[in-house]
């Protein structure tokens, strides 16, 4: 594809994060992806960070709050913001402070329902799914047990 200028990238990258927050890996690669030279898509990264329009934090909130809602967990989330190559301490400040015990619990029952488990097979099932979905042994244990005992 032929060279193409600073201001056309600027353009695209704008109306990118005029839709939704995106990292800086992310924006770079969709550029990239279409045609912008290395040194073109640097400078106007660079640009739209200082000018505060492309922010790495304001999409870790974004990311997190929406993922969060999604019913997943901090470690899928903890993963993957660094595969969007955002630094530990943001990641680590992004996810300090959330309720992971109540979110596990609210998300086991909204897919098996009130009741907790009697059968060890129907337990096991429910403790894989709060697994796969990203939350730790001591936050799936403590979802697994009455609501009453963790409020």
């Amino acid at each position: 594809m032929a060279e193409r200028g600073l201001k056309e990238c600027r353009v695209t990258a704008m109306n990118l994060l005029a839709r939704r927050e995106h990292s800086s890996r992310e924006l770079r690669q969709k550029l990239l992806s279409r045609g912008y030279e290395a040194e073109v898509v640097e400078v106007a990264l660079t640009a739209l960070t200082r000018e505060r329009l492309l922010s790495d934090e304001r999409f870790v909130e974004s990311f997190v709050r929406s993922k969060i809602s999604g019913g997943l967990g901090p470690l899928r989330l903890r993963q993957a913001l660094r595969d969007h190559d955002i630094s530990s301490d943001v990641i680590e400040a992004s996810l300090q402070g959330q309720p992971w015990l109540r979110l596990a619990a609210e998300v086991r029952q909204k897919r098996f329902g009130d009741a907790l488990p009697e059968r060890y097979e129907e337990r096991a099932k429910q403790m894989r799914f709060l697994q796969y979905r990203g939350f730790s042994t001591e936050q799936i244990s403590g979802a697994m047990k009455q609501q009453d005992e963790w409020e």
